[in-house]
């Protein structure tokens, strides 16, 4: 596929997640996502040929940026520092796929083609933000660092609530960051009583 080809590709996914997320994805037609880029509906048919095909692709390219993402953690030393840019990187590639996220959200239907692989990619990013021999309330903050950076996502849809908001995407996104990287630090140990 050309360069140009991938482009429009993404650009047809972007404007197709738009109108889904504003209007539901069975009240949009690939005709409105057509006119809203500006071509033919044969044009879009060059691309994808149903709506299920562009929720498919968009599933594919995220699941391809966690697997680049786990296979260049796996090749990196097991150190805080290494932890600290996994989590940076998993949520830059959150912020890339904000609105993917909250269609997924609003539409548990299509939500449900992350399934099993999903469950499997995030099970192997919290095995490399993890020591072997985590106590489990260091293993329990590593996953909250992980899902509380894709669960702080559907604070920044229309119908988000929070007292001081509403709150602008790269707000919530740099909040929810810091909380990632204070739940992976090191802490004290305690003393038993």
């Amino acid at each position: 596929m050309t360069e140009q080809a991938g482009d429009t590709r993404a650009r047809i996914q972007q404007v197709a997640l738009e109108l889904f997320t504003e209007q539901g994805y069975e009240k949009t037609s690939l005709r409105e996502i057509a006119e809203r880029l500006g071509v033919t509906k044969a044009a879009l048919y060059y691309h994808f040929k149903t709506k299920e095909d562009i929720v498919e692709r968009t599933v594919h390219d995220y699941m391809h940026s966690i697997d680049e993402l786990i296979e260049w953690a796996g090749a990196q030393p097991r150190t805080l520092e290494t932890r600290r840019e996994i989590i940076q990187r998993y949520g830059d590639l959150l912020a890339a796929g904000g609105r993917s996220m909250r269609f997924f959200q609003q539409n548990p239907v299509h939500g449900k083609a992350l399934g099993d692989g999903f469950r499997q990619r995030m099970r192997e990013l919290f095995e490399l933000i993890t020591e072997p021999d985590a106590a489990l309330t260091d293993q329990i903050r590593a996953l909250l660092a992980l899902f509380g950076q894709g669960m702080s996502m559907m604070l920044t849809s229309d119908d988000a609530k929070l007292p001081g908001g509403p709150y602008e995407p790269e707000e919530v996104r740099a909040a929810a960051l810091e909380v990632a990287m204070d739940l992976i630090s090191p802490r004290p140990q305690r003393d038993k009583p």
